[in-house]
């Protein structure tokens, strides 16, 4: 594929295929993403398809090759025995025994089979497979991407090689530069028009493709960049001939209306700008090729008592994995011995390390700090987080933002409307009494500048490298749809629990009367609820071990539903519960005010009374998060109203919401009832995002236009989600809507400066200058200035790489 028309007619003819409900083209990544029924049409006829409309397919290589160590082979029937069991195995593309290195050569396809089941082959057929050295495991789409770079500068070296004398001949003597009398047109004119032939032969052919896609897209009727080029090129060459045989038959006046030249600058540009948009276009990938250099190659896991070093692709599920301080972890688990910190700012952005302790889970690719630990293999190979993670950022990389289609369309008609302007622009100048040559040149200028490249790259560049800037922030967007809306959001909604709150309660104040201080109070009450899994009683009994107090033991428990429990402890009587509980046992209530004060400020006042007599109270809620209201400080900036969905009481939700700034609270709501007030946000014309963490969260998420998770949240929200944080920090919504806005600006600046070169340039080339006594744009210009506007758009892409959040 050459440029956008190419995309858009792979998309037009795979989408008529029967059963493909969906065709999507990325033409910065060259890959054609679909969805399809398997019972209506199979994967060779999409490719067949493909190939029809005139563009090649290249299948993303499974094939992998390892060499293993063998022991205990002793003649060549070993060779054979184990050559043969190999080879059974599904996948095994080649297989070669090597006796004298005792090494087995094994490519095989990762997709079929695996090495584990290569070296219990070898085990099966007598021998034992040991220690793999070393694993060569390609990455297909550098090598593809290195392989073309490599390709077009060939290409291009080698039509510069023949360009520069080309041009030296048939320009130099307009310059007043001499050429050898047998080459001097005014002395041998017919060798002086071989020559430039002969020269313009190596461009042509190092430019075929020009020729054998562009006019075989041209005759499906979907011209593309090749086809203008094609068309062009092709035309300044045949009169180049037509010119030489005139020559020949001795009409040299032909001499000065040789092409070749302008053929051979063009293509060597064309080369050269492709080579530089090669080099530009690899460098929007780099946050993929960052994230898949975080994994580690090997793991150190323990088998029948011994520590054995495995490659990565080997670690299976249920492996006991040893970790020590300052390696990498090498896939998702959990904890079975040991305690330790871990670095997972890989995932989270989060530089401080994060405790680890039995039963805690451990991420893959995060770095083990401190202490030697064992966990437990959970998740491997593409279940892990962090292929999890590269999937993510690959999809929506892939994927087109609605901004995009406007210029897919437009891309569809251009080439064809291109080809009419440079056919009746030609005609026109003819009509008007100007020569061939002069027409031609105009046909061939205004073909070979309005090359819709830059159109075509415009936007998944620009997203490409905004996906992939989100994902080093730890904001996982997934796609273009969610990165092109987020820029256009009027109200956020947030959860209210374990959103903007920490999601568990803790105790916030201790009321004491004259009798009794904070500390005694508290140990009583922890000691009643030791044994609750209340979480009211759970933040109680934590706040006590937090202050290292001692728990005393407990004569006597029972639980008053409702109102809160009694407890014999020590040989005192103590209640702990709420207003209802204290009214009921008549106890004096000399609290009431700071009771109602800290209900006020959305806590809970829990009630301590000893032996009859009222102790103090202590105050336990849910706290906001560090960064909420920083994070809606920022919204507010931003233009964004926030609104906060809770099923709490009016009473506490107002008091969260005056707290960190709220403008609109939505109390009292059940979870199955948060998407219908999302929708009725939306019924008001507004565009509305949603942030919750929970499974309730889901059909909230999905309502939105643009559903964020929390990353610390359940796996049903976060895939509910069309942004993931990974931090679980609100700064980071901030963040997302900051990314989308400058990527969207940058899409922006890309298509206005693409349609802007081409409004411009067409006239130009047309001749519209000529007309008031200006130049005329001579092809090699027009070539040079469209390999520059694809450059630009590009390079102007990847401004977007220096994104840093502002907080």
């Amino acid at each position: 594929m050459s440029c956008a028309s190419c995309a858009n007619a792979v998309e037009r003819g795979v989408s008529k295929v029967q059963g493909v409900s969906s065709a999507n083209v990325n033409f910065a990544t060259e890959k054609l993403t679909l969805n399809y029924d398997s019972e209506l049409v199979t994967l060779d006829l999409i490719k067949d398809t493909v190939k029809e409309v005139g563009y090649g397919v290249l299948e993303e290589e499974t094939e992998k090759e390892v060499t293993i160590p063998i022991s205990g082979m002793t003649c060549a029937s070993c060779v054979a025995h184990i050559e043969k069991a190999i080879s059974k195995l599904e996948g095994t593309k080649t297989v070669s025994v090597n006796l004298s290195t005792e090494k087995a050569h094994v490519v095989y396809d990762s997709g079929q089979t695996r090495i584990s089941e290569i070296k219990q082959a070898v085990i099966d057929a007598g021998y034992e497979p040991l220690e793999i050295e070393s694993e060569e495991v390609s990455d297909d789409n550098k090598d593809r991407h290195e392989k073309e770079m490599k390709k077009l500068w060939k290409k291009f070296v080698t039509s510069a090689i023949f360009a520069t004398p080309l041009l030296f001949i048939a320009m130099g003597h307009m310059l007043g530069l001499d050429l050898p009398d047998i080459i001097n047109p005014e002395t041998n004119p017919l060798n002086f028009a071989l020559i430039q032939m002969i020269l313009v032969a190596p461009s042509i052919a190092v430019g075929y493709q020009f020729y054998t896609v562009g006019f075989k897209t041209l005759l499906k009727g979907s011209p593309n960049m090749d086809s203008l080029i094609g068309i062009g090129t092709g035309a300044a060459v045949l009169y180049g001939i037509y010119a030489t045989i005139m020559i020949a038959a001795g009409h040299n006046n032909y001499t000065m209306d040789l092409y070749f030249e302008s053929a051979g600058v063009i293509i060597t540009l064309i080369l050269l700008g492709k080579y530089l948009e090669s080099m530009s276009k690899g460098k929007t990938s780099d946050a993929i090729k960052k994230l898949m250099g975080l994994a580690p190659k090997n793991a150190l896991v323990l088998q029948d008592g011994k520590e054995i070093i495995l490659p990565i692709e080997e670690v299976e599920i249920g492996d006991i994995i040893i970790v020590k301080p300052g390696e990498k972890i090498p896939v998702d688990g959990t904890v079975i011995k040991g305690n330790t910190s871990v670095d997972e700012s890989m995932l989270t952005g989060e530089s401080i390390p994060v405790e680890k302790n039995i039963g805690d889970k451990v991420v893959g690719a995060s770095i083990n700090k401190h202490g030697l630990i064992q966990f437990e293999a959970t998740r491997v190979g593409k279940d892990t987080a962090l292929a999890q993670i590269i999937k993510l950022v690959e999809d929506a990389q892939g994927s087109k933002a609605p901004i995009a289609r406007l210029a897919d369309i437009i891309a569809g008609y251009f080439v064809p409307v291109v080809i009419v302007i440079a056919i009746l622009a030609g005609l026109a100048w003819f009509i008007s009494g100007q020569s061939v040559v002069f027409s031609l040149t105009i046909f061939i200028a205004v073909l070979v500048i309005a090359c819709p490249c830059a159109l075509g790259l415009a936007t998944p560049t620009a997203i490409m490298v905004g996906t992939g800037q989100g994902a080093e922030y730890g904001v996982l967007i997934k796609g273009g749809q969610p990165l092109e809306t987020a820029h256009k959001i009027e109200t956020i909604v947030f959860d209210k629990t374990g959103t903007i709150t920490e999601g568990k309660p803790v105790v916030t104040d201790i009321i004491e009367t004259n009798e009794w201080n904070s500390e005694d109070i508290l140990r009583l009450a922890a000691s009643a609820e030791k044994g609750s899994e209340h979480p009211l009683g759970e933040a109680i009994v934590s706040k006590a071990k937090e202050l290292n107090l001692k728990l005393e033991e407990i004569d006597d428990f029972s639980a008053i539903p409702g109102h809160g429990i009694k407890a014999a402890i020590s040989g005192k009587q103590v209640w702990l519960g709420n207003l209802q509980l204290i009214n009921n046992e008549g106890i004096d209530n000399t609290l009431l005010s700071e009771s109602e004060r800290l209900a006020d400020e959305g806590k809970t006042p829990m009630y301590v009374a000893v032996d009859g007599i009222l102790s103090g109270i202590i105050a336990v809620a849910d706290t906001t998060k560090p960064n909420s209201k920083k994070a809606i400080d920022k919204l507010h900036e931003l233009g964004v109203k926030v609104a906060m969905i809770t099923g709490d009481n009016e009473r506490t939700a107002r008091a969260i919401a005056k707290e960190v700034g709220i403008d609109l609270v939505l109390a009292d709501v059940l979870p199955k009832d948060k998407a219908n007030e999302v929708k009725k946000l939306q019924e008001q014309g507004k565009i509305v995002a949603m942030v919750g963490d929970g499974v309730n969260d889901a059909p909230a998420l999905a309502q939105a236009d643009v559903g964020i998770a929390i990353g610390s949240g359940t796996d049903v929200a976060i895939e509910s989600a069309d942004i993931v944080l990974m931090k679980s920090d609100l700064l980071d919504v901030v963040t997302a809507l900051q990314l989308s806005k400058k990527t969207i600006r940058n899409i922006k600046q890309n298509l206005f400066w693409a349609f802007a070169y081409n409004t411009a340039g067409i006239p130009i080339a047309a001749g519209l200058l000529y007309v008031f006594g200006g130049p005329k744009l001579n092809p090699m210009i027009a070539g040079a200035a469209m390999a520059f506007s694809s450059v630009s758009v590009v390079t102007n892409a990847l401004r977007l790489r220096k994104f840093k959040p502002e907080r």
